[in-house]
């Protein structure tokens, strides 16, 4: 295996390269420590000391020190963790390291995150949200129907008329104008177009 490339990312780490393919990253004392240069044979035991001790255990430590500091999904931490430069598989294994003590928790991510919005969110907002965040469907809808019931509508319901009294909507005064304005505005906010419609035939002033 020889070294072909050795360039700068941030005035303390360099990004190598071995047989022209990203191997991985290192600190500028590493790179002295292991004797690596650019056109130079890099050893068996050398790799195999980086891969297999080295970088995990930073790895191990970036992800538990990421953390601290506040939740991540599965998807987020491994992002972050590539952004450092760690090759995938190293990756995974910090994932699952920290996953093994509870620290990252897809499910219980949705779940805080479906309790902590869903009083101002419409549902398609939320699912939306937590899948850009990396959280499968199926785990986001076990964590909806925990907090909010199998369908959620009441919940639905009880946001879109926040909604109309917020905004002093009255659907029996409206213009067709200003019906299809305000139904346009919450279909925005992630509302059904059939839950919408089914809210503002409701007589709100008796709710």
């Amino acid at each position: 295996m020889i070294v072909t490339k050795i360039s700068e990312i941030s005035k303390s780490r360099m990004q190598v390269m071995i047989d022209d393919e990203f191997a991985f990253v290192l600190y500028k004392g590493e790179l002295r420590i292991y004797h690596l240069k650019e056109g130079e044979e890099i050893s068996e035991d050398t790799y195999k000391e980086i891969m297999e001790t080295v970088l995990p255990k930073r790895a191990k430590l970036r992800a538990m020190n990421l953390l601290k500091s506040r939740a991540y999904t599965e998807k987020q931490l491994a992002d972050k963790l590539n952004q450092g430069g760690y090759p995938e598989e190293i990756v995974k294994d910090a994932i699952s390291y920290v996953a093994s003590f509870g620290y990252i928790n897809d499910r219980q991510y949705a779940v805080d995150f479906i309790e902590y919005n869903k009083e101002v969110k419409s549902r398609t907002w939320i699912f939306n949200a937590l899948m850009r965040k990396g959280i499968r469907k199926d785990i986001i809808e076990q964590a909806w129907e925990e907090n909010a019931g199998k369908d959620g509508k009441s919940l639905e319901y009880e946001q879109i008329i926040s909604w109309i009294k917020k905004k002093n909507f009255n659907a029996d005064e409206a213009t067709y104008e200003e019906m299809q304005k305000f139904c346009a505005f919450l279909y925005r906010k992630g509302f059904q177009i059939d839950t919408i419609r089914s809210v503002l035939s409701l007589d709100i002033t008796s709710i």
